[in-house]
């Protein structure tokens, strides 16, 4: 296996994030129109008040930068030391399906507990991706 295998799951969490970058706004601009929305009010989002549905996207977006910006980071880092064996490869790809069902799961049905229990699981790959990588490095 290619030591950068990883970077695979590292550009299909990309196109997911753009994804939901394009879904936001072709749920969000209308949204917005409808409610009569100045577009310079957004500068102030918690401002503006969207339906729940819209929110959600959004939220959801926010969320793709938080917990997967240290999945990218320490993917990448595990490409260029060429530690990107087996095992890390089959986390990665086992934290990027959880991160798409967690964006799913929030803006459909948005069941906090389920929510929680899926960003638990990613939690549980990531963390097992840093702890290899930092034995590896140390």
């Amino acid at each position: 296996m290619s030591s950068t295998a990883i970077i695979q799951p590292l550009v299909v969490l990309g196109l997911w994030t753009t994804l939901i970058c394009i879904w936001m706004y072709v749920k969000r601009i209308p949204a917005m129109q409808k409610a009569g929305i100045d577009p310079q009010a957004a500068k102030h989002v918690k401002d503006i008040n969207l339906p729940s549905d819209v929110a959600q996207v959004a939220d959801n977006y926010n969320h793709l930068f938080e917990q997967p910006t240290l999945f990218y980071a320490i993917a990448l880092a595990i490409a260029v030391m060429g530690h990107g064996d087996e095992t890390h490869v089959q986390l990665a790809w086992a934290f990027v399906p959880l991160r798409v069902v967690h964006s799913l799961v929030q803006i459909t049905i948005n069941i906090v507990m389920l929510r929680f229990a899926i960003f638990a699981l990613s939690w549980v790959a990531l963390g097992a991706m840093i702890v290899r990588e930092a034995m590896m490095v140390f």
